[in-house]
């Protein structure tokens, strides 16, 4: 189990603190697995620094890209808080 800390657009850190958006989609840089640890950080993208807000998730599970519609090298997870 790995932890990742990963910058989130507020519009989408706001629905995954509500329970709302319980997937992240990423490009598989870091080789997440199930189990693993992300740690969301708001990050204001419109002034360019981060809000001094975040939670952690775990990923459950893990959808790889090529295919669906979803390109190669890139992952859906499963996220719970």
């Amino acid at each position: 189990m790995k932890t990742h800390k990963l910058k989130t657009w507020p519009e989408y850190y706001s629905l995954i603190k509500q329970g709302i958006k319980k997937f992240e989609i990423r490009k598989n840089d870091r080789n997440f697995q199930i189990g693993d640890v992300l740690v969301l950080m708001e990050y204001d993208n419109t002034n360019s620094c981060y809000t001094g807000n975040d939670c952690e998730v775990v990923v459950d599970y893990i959808f790889h890209g090529g295919a669906f519609g979803l390109q190669e090298g890139f992952v859906v997870m499963g996220i719970s808080l």
